[in-house]
């Protein structure tokens, strides 16, 4: 027996269409974000210093901890359960503001305690002040919850689009001004107080008054288990900076901070967006296995064929891709973001890993998964420090790929896809990107050019060698074919082609 349709679903009967525009939306957005994402890297880092980075670092990790725990995991229920009613959505709504009042003022009280933990007192005011994101956040995130709900990925992108936008153009202006770290400050207040706007107005949801509801315990557990996973991840994701931040300064880790988040942009560009649109899809395709695997398996070859060429090319071109981001005097990332960008070619396989737990709603597994990501990153961090800060990189990006089998033992022990589905649909990829960078490594002296068309050279080399190389395996044939189709149907000089001819 099936739960009643949901007033907050998307139409009943459309859901391949649905799910399909939503993905090119969701890919032009991101483009436009990514787009956007590469201009802060190239404006901030030429108007701000390495130690500007560093402070505000400091505070990131504490601000993503409460961040994460401010919604309780109740947005991915909101997402995930079938059946969602009125009464739900806004008792969910009134939980998350609760919690987000809460933990800002938390916040202001903590802040002169963190600034001590990290001796330095510069940081206290911004943690007080960055605390102020947190509330104005946990004011929207039910509405976006919502707009994902009900696949709205137009609407969507056009608000995550309009706050990267505003939020790049407040730093800017600040750092142009006042070159301080006070100016990330500005962007991020910009940055949230734009996009929760436009989550009001775009999901034309309003709340009610406060009041309990029948039912709330399955809600809390669910969350409670996105929750713990959040915070195991969170663990796993800062542990590294914290340290760095704490036995190295500020200006190792501007360094190291840069050249991580510049890693992981093509990937957070790409695969956590579109885990909005493909946790709602396959949680309603839980019926159906055999439509749930192929599904699943076609979109993470195709996805992984976008980004992993782009990484090989990133770590083999590190010495042409951080000047050109960053500047001249941004060398001392150049090493980082290799051995990071190595890492890169697997990490993006833990990310579609949580689409099979969520969908499922198997959250006490996500949890157990997140304690997977934060034991190797605890090892690998206390295994590094002895030999400094390229100690710790090279060791967190050896546990990416030691704490690969672990995780998908625990992702395909239950539900429809299995671990020879995954071997099989996009093991061949992995692997032709490796080799796809070590020739990337061995010709790079003598592609012609200077670094801009030398870099893009490179990425269109790796592309056409992965291509090739995938094309040797059935599963590599289909990814090609499935992304022609795509191309095809999204083209519309190649539809008249036929008619022309």
């Amino acid at each position: 027996m099936t739960a009643d349709p949901s007033p907050f679903d998307p139409p009943e009967g459309a859901l391949r269409a649905t799910a399909s525009r939503g993905a090119v939306a969701t890919v032009i957005s991101q483009g436009a974000l990514m787009l956007t994402q590469i201009g802060s890297v190239v404006i901030l880092s030429r108007l701000l210093s390495p130690e500007d980075f560093g402070l505000v670092a400091m505070c990131t990790p504490v601000i993503a901890l409460l961040m994460m725990l401010q919604d309780f995991g109740l947005l991915a229920a909101t997402v995930q359960k079938k059946g969602l009613k009125a009464e739900e959505v806004n008792f969910l709504f009134w939980i998350n503001v609760a919690l987000s009042f809460s933990l800002t003022i938390l916040l202001l009280a903590a802040s002169p305690l963190i600034a001590l933990f990290y001796q330095e007192p510069r940081v206290g005011p911004l943690i007080a002040a960055l605390s102020v994101t947190i509330a104005l956040n946990g004011l929207g995130a039910q509405h976006g919850a919502l707009l994902i709900r009900r696949m709205q990925y137009v609407r969507l992108g056009f608000i995550q689009v309009s706050g990267a936008v505003t939020s790049l153009a407040a730093a800017a202006l600040w750092g142009w001004i006042h070159p301080s770290p006070w100016a990330l400050f500005g962007g991020a207040l910009v940055g949230t107080v734009v996009p929760t706007l436009g989550m009001w107005i775009g999901s034309r949801w309003r709340p009610g008054l406060p009041r309990r509801i029948e039912g709330w315990r399955p809600l809390l557990n669910f969350g409670a288990g996105v929750t713990g996973f959040n915070f195991a991840n969170f663990f796993s994701m800062n542990v590294d900076k914290i340290a760095i931040g704490r036995a190295f300064g500020g200006e190792a880790l501007g360094y190291y901070d840069r050249a991580f988040k510049l890693v992981l942009m093509p990937s957070n560009s790409i695969f956590n967006p579109l885990a909005r649109v493909m946790v709602p899809a396959l949680s309603r395709l839980q019926d159906e296995p055999d439509r749930y695997r192929s599904a699943y398996i076609r979109v993470a070859g195709l996805l992984l064929f976008l980004l992993l060429p782009m990484m090989a090319c990133a770590a083999a071109f590190a010495d042409v891709v951080i000047p050109l981001a960053f500047g001249q005097n941004w060398d001392g990332s150049v090493a980082i973001f290799t051995a990071l960008g190595i890492a890169g070619l697997v990490q993006p396989l833990n990310n579609v890993a949580g689409w099979l737990f969520l969908s499922q709603g198997r959250s006490r597994d996500f949890f157990h998964s997140g304690l997977i990501h934060a034991g190797f990153a605890g090892v690998a961090v206390l295994a590094g420090l002895p030999f400094g800060l390229i100690g710790v990189v090279v060791a967190v990006a050896i546990a990416e790929y030691l704490k690969l089998p672990a995780i998908w033992a625990l992702t395909c022990r239950s539900g429809p896809i299995r671990l020879g589905d995954m071997l099989r649909g996009v093991g061949p990829l992995v692997a032709a990107v490796h080799l796809v960078m070590g020739l990337l490594w061995v010709i790079k002296p003598y592609v012609p050019g200077p670094g801009f068309v030398a870099l893009v050279q490179g990425g269109l080399l790796a592309y056409a060698l992965t291509a090739l190389l995938i094309s040797l395996t059935a599963s590599g044939r289909q990814t090609l074919r499935e992304g022609w189709r795509l191309a095809g149907e999204r083209l519309p000089l190649r539809r008249r082609l036929p008619a022309d001819a």
